[in-house]
């Protein structure tokens, strides 16, 4: 089944009414979509009929349909299938679980109910995960591409280490890389150390596959990057949850570092991660002689607005600032947001008179737009900048520089750029 968006709806299928209820208003409380709820299959097929789904979370047996056949019929359809059920026998579930479902959960208590809200927000947020598999075995490349796009990942598939490497050079938004260890061309050990030198457990997750009983590999690759290993042969349900928690891991690390690089208020950067960055590009750009501008940009009358308006209407402001700030501007520019109502720009690989004509476009676009107060006041306002085109010995100094700049052009009248 091909990967294809659905619509922000779940049906669930469960004759039990008193259940079926309480987990449909346990996901619309909880994740905010639209819930169908069916007692039956033949109800379930009225509702097929009518809507797409993201997800169908269905009972084994229903009254018209007691051996399991609404599965194979949801399957037929299409739809991306939890079983809910309270078949406990082993070998029943291993054969439901051979089917194409994303998972089969035993009904228990109000902890299952739980955990199918948790599995559908996974596999909300998997949709923007893409997921590199790497394997010389084409039955096996199949068998993982099925399972990941069952999950909702977006996924590509390459024989070997080479092309994996020449994959992720044309897809950087690449966040998990499932590679075997015996391949032709490049294994998957070698492959690891590459990915590893340009790229850190915190930006792409490495999961190495291999039927390998010896321990020593498993070693060989946890120490040269990979975040986790799966042994061939592997269950559904151990791939899935090794894939989804390290997708997982990823992403708390990634909410972890916006948190130290990101202005709480405006969802820029912050002083610290300008710093950090802007200081590598500087020396780099100032050795390769590549021409940059840095700027800063200061709200004329700040503090007019706020003691007027109030200190919530101030932050609209800053926080419309920031979004005129990072809509004209490259995205491979630095834009900051160092205190209150005062930004810094980057402006990286362009000329002085480029750079003056960016800037000129953000002095008017602020002029022109308007900031509505809690009350419904139109609010308006300027900005002044300080436009740096010539850098100084320094990052610091070149950022002084631009701050001085900027003094000047407050100094003679604002909503204006004062440039060296």
């Amino acid at each position: 089944m091909g990967f294809k968006q659905k619509m922000n709806r779940i049906l669930v299928i469960e004759d039990n009414k008193t259940l079926a209820k309480l987990m449909a208003k346990k996901i619309h409380s909880e994740l905010k979509l639209e819930v169908d709820v069916a007692y039956q299959l033949s109800e379930a097929k009225l509702f097929l009929k009518k809507y797409k789904y993201f997800l169908v979370v269905t009972d084994i047996n229903l009254p018209d349909a007691p051996n399991g056949e609404v599965v194979d019929y949801l399957l037929k359809k299409e739809n991306r299938v939890i079983v809910l059920s309270g078949n406990i026998d082993k070998k029943f579930r291993e054969n439901m679980m051979k089917k194409n479902i994303i998972d089969y959960v035993t009904k228990v208590g109000v902890d299952d109910i739980h955990y199918i809200v948790n599995t559908i927000q996974r596999l909300q947020k998997n949709q923007k995960h893409k997921v590199l598999v790497v394997d010389d075995s084409m039955v096996i490349r199949k068998q993982m591409k099925t399972m990941l796009q069952n999950l909702f990942f977006h996924v590509i598939t390459v024989a070997h280490g080479e092309e994996a490497l020449g994959m992720i050079a044309t897809h950087p938004d690449i966040t998990l890389v499932l590679t075997d260890y015996n391949m032709p061309v490049m294994d998957g050990l070698e492959l690891t150390r590459e990915i590893r030198k340009s790229y850190n457990k915190n930006d792409l997750s490495i999961i190495a596959l291999s039927s390998n009983e010896n321990d020593e590999i498993i070693a060989m690759f946890l120490k040269h990057g990979a975040n986790d290993y799966i042994k061939k042969p592997f269950s559904k349900e151990e791939f899935s949850c090794r894939v989804n928690n390290s997708i997982e891991a990823l992403e708390n690390i990634h909410i972890i570092t916006n948190h130290a690089n990101r202005d709480f208020l405006t969802g820029l950067y912050n002083r610290r991660y300008f710093y950090k960055n802007a200081g590598e590009y500087f020396l780099n750009a100032v050795h390769e002689g590549e021409s940059f501008a840095i700027a800063m940009i200061n709200i004329d009358h700040f503090k007019k607005i706020n003691d007027t308006h109030g200190h919530d209407t101030g932050d609209k402001a800053i926080v419309d600032l920031a979004n005129i700030l990072r809509a004209n501007t490259n995205e491979h520019d630095i834009v900051a947001r160092f205190s209150g109502e005062e930004f810094c720009i980057l402006l990286k690989n362009i000329s002085a008179s480029d750079a003056m004509a960016i800037l000129e476009r953000l002095r008017t676009k602020t002029a022109s737009s308007v900031t509505e107060s809690d009350n419904g006041e139109k609010i308006k306002f300027t900005i002044s900048i300080g436009l740096v085109t010539n850098n100084e010995d320094t990052l610091d100094d070149t950022v002084n520089q631009a701050d001085l700049m900027l003094h000047n052009a407050k100094r003679n009248g604002r909503n204006q750029i004062a440039c060296n």
